[in-house]
């Protein structure tokens, strides 16, 4: 009996099956012994296995990544940064996206997580331009996304917008929304196209609040998505009051498709 006990203990320690351990302890031992060897994976096995997630979904969080590859923040953030330098991928914050994607392919949770605190500070200092009884146009931004707040609280406006999660968001609080329709960005969930723009085009709206992916020393206004410059340019047009919502990790930069100048503007909101 003595004897058998240390064979068991053994076998337990090297992760062995025994006729005493239950179908729980397998598993876990199973995890940890899948655990222990991505652990001790080379960087090119764990950059390749990176490779294979994004392939395969297109798109990943840092956090996610961190987990399934059992690996810390800081690596994750190196290994993203070496295969973006290959040109392998496109890092986005709080993530990437499989080969250098547009705007239009990364997803709305992504792009929702970028610089979310900035954008909260952007929307509350959004708010002194809200007015009772305004016509209000969104774009489909995740900046846009967050007046959604600052509007339930502002009595009876009227929102129009092209993101199809804002409608549904402000819809949720009371508020009377519009939604452009269009052809959807399904991985962003916003509309865009001549429907969506035929729709801006037969209104007037007291206030446009927008966004773009970079903001130049020029003060040139650039995206990655022309289908969503064109639709905002047509807000602009229809809108007596411009306010580009851009927080300061878009300053300096500059994309290959423009929106614009901000003399143009009557106000950009940063969260600084």
């Amino acid at each position: 009996m003595i004897q058998s006990y240390h064979i068991n203990q053994k076998l337990s320690r090297l992760g062995g099956k025994n006729d005493n351990q239950s179908p729980n302890t397998v598993i876990s031992v199973k995890s940890n012994q899948k655990q222990s060897r991505r652990c001790g994976m080379l960087t090119v096995e764990r950059q390749a296995e990176l490779l294979e997630i994004l392939k395969r979904e297109k798109s990943a969080t840092v956090a996610a990544l961190t987990k399934r590859l059992y690996a810390s923040e800081a690596t994750v953030r190196r290994d993203l940064a070496a295969l973006e330098a290959q040109g392998y991928l496109k890092r986005v914050h709080g993530g990437a996206v499989i080969g250098g994607a547009p705007d239009r392919e990364i997803p709305y949770e992504v792009r929702e997580s970028e610089q979310e605190r900035a954008k909260e500070v952007m929307a509350r200092r959004a708010a002194a331009f809200l007015h009772k009884g305004d016509v209000v146009f969104l774009d489909g931004s995740s900046s846009a996304f967050h007046m959604v707040g600052p509007l339930a609280e502002t009595e009876d406006v009227l929102v129009v917008t092209s993101g199809a999660r804002t409608a549904l968001a402000l819809a949720e609080r009371g508020v009377r929304v519009i939604s452009t329709g269009g052809q959807m960005i399904t991985r962003s969930y916003s509309y865009v196209g001549t429907h969506a723009e035929a729709c801006i085009r037969g209104m007037h709206a007291d206030v446009v609040f927008f966004s773009c992916r970079g903001l130049s020393d020029e003060g040139e206004m650039t995206d990655t998505s022309i289908e969503e410059n064109n639709l905002r340019r047509v807000m602009l047009e229809r809108a007596r009051v411009r306010i580009l919502l851009c927080d300061t990790s878009k300053l300096g930069k500059q994309y290959i498709y423009s929106l614009g100048y901000r003399d143009a503007l009557d106000e950009v909101i940063s969260e600084r």
